[in-house]
């Protein structure tokens, strides 16, 4: 075996991993929280079927790749629920020296690659990272609104915070942020989404 094969085969083992990364977010049906590698690949999915509502053209192949990376780092950076404000602070240097660690395992070439896109996509500048973001933030919502906003009504999450995180949306995907303005306007409206 190579020396470039066993870095690749010991990067593929490392990220299973990701599996064991558990969200504040629960599968639909109230199902268990689901996993980084669940979200990731739903995200990628999705990317796919609802590509033709991004406000611009898109690699979708890369937006889907992004999709895929961009929480690898949470396998020792750990997940940040979206609305820990103390989380929050550290959050950037943690995640900075873990994708160090975990993407340097891979050859140079595909290490740079990987790290590069991984910070594309947390720069939030391109076409495809302003899509996958409005994947990032679709689809929790959409699992935490087909749970009856549980996990809102749980962590006790207000409208301005929820509007913090998904007004994005608008960034990568106009159309998409009508449908995530109704959802946030009927989780209020029916309690879930404290008010303020």
């Amino acid at each position: 075996m190579t020396e470039r094969l066993k870095k690749q085969l010991n990067f593929a083992l490392e990220i299973d991993k990701e599996k064991n990364i558990f969200r504040q977010t629960h599968l639909s049906n109230h199902g268990r929280n689901e996993n980084d590698a669940e979200h990731a690949w739903h995200m990628a999915i999705m990317a796919y079927l609802l590509r033709e509502y991004s406000n611009e053209p898109v690699d979708i192949g890369k937006v889907m790749l992004m999709c895929l990376i961009h929480d690898i780092v949470e396998i020792e950076a750990g997940d940040t629920y979206a609305y820990d404000e103390e989380g929050k602070k550290t959050q950037a240097l943690r995640e900075k020296q873990a994708k160090e660690h975990l993407f340097g395992m891979l050859p140079n070439d595909q290490a740079s690659e990987l790290m590069a896109l991984f910070e594309e996509f947390e720069a939030y500048e391109t076409a495809e990272s302003k899509f996958a973001h409005s994947m990032d933030n679709l689809q929790p919502l959409m699992l935490n609104n087909s749970n009856g906003g549980s996990d809102w009504r749980e962590h006790g999450v207000s409208a301005t915070q929820v509007h913090g995180r998904q007004d994005k949306t608008a960034l990568g995907s106009k159309e998409l942020f009508k449908v995530v303005d109704s959802i946030i306007d009927a989780n209020v409206k029916a309690g879930n989404i404290k008010d303020e």
